[in-house]
């Protein structure tokens, strides 16, 4: 099942901002969004995120602040988190390096648009990484993808090979 696994495919799942919102959470994401800019944005979003730490819209609104700030550091704190938050409401054991053909196929029997948002928070930390300059760290989480997503449909290969160009990839040892 999970060689024909179509990521982009979500089926009636619904995606992370479909979720009910408390209206107090919507009204900081909405408040920082107004305010963006001033150091009263960051703020809204942090006591969303007080208010409602594993709902997805608040992590992901903070994700996208820090990264259009440059905060990469923070950016990828964030990225993590939601990697957490996401691999827990898959039933995901261990982190996103134990994500194998039969943990893919049970994720995606779950919630196809979970387990999607999974891999795309993966991928947003490894391009956090590659502007870090952190690549080896970047090659890990991008190789991780293209092994279970065999399409490509999230489009890792590209980046992939950018890495290869700037660093190529050490060879296994023979035993």
């Amino acid at each position: 099942m999970a060689n024909r696994l179509e990521l982009l495919e979500l089926g009636n799942d619904a995606l992370y901002f479909d979720e009910p919102c408390p209206p107090a959470v919507a009204a900081q994401i909405d408040s920082a969004a107004r305010h963006y800019g001033q150091p009263i944005a960051e703020q809204r979003l942090l006591y969303a995120y007080f208010l409602a730490p594993e709902q997805l819209s608040v992590l992901v609104a903070i994700y996208r602040y820090y990264f259009y700030q440059h905060r990469l550091e923070d950016a990828l704190v964030i990225a993590e988190r939601a990697l957490e938050v996401s691999a827990r409401r898959l039933d995901l054991v261990g982190s996103w390096r134990s994500l194998g053909p039969i943990a893919l196929g049970q994720a995606a029997m779950r919630s196809m648009g979970m387990l999607r948002f999974h891999l795309l928070a993966l991928k947003g930390s490894a391009v956090i990484l590659l502007r870090l300059g952190r690549l080896s760290e970047a090659r890990l989480r991008l190789a991780k993808i293209a092994e279970v997503d065999t399409r490509d449909a999230l489009g890792v290969v590209p980046l992939l090979r950018l890495i290869d160009r700037q660093c190529p990839p050490i060879p296994e040892p023979l035993h």
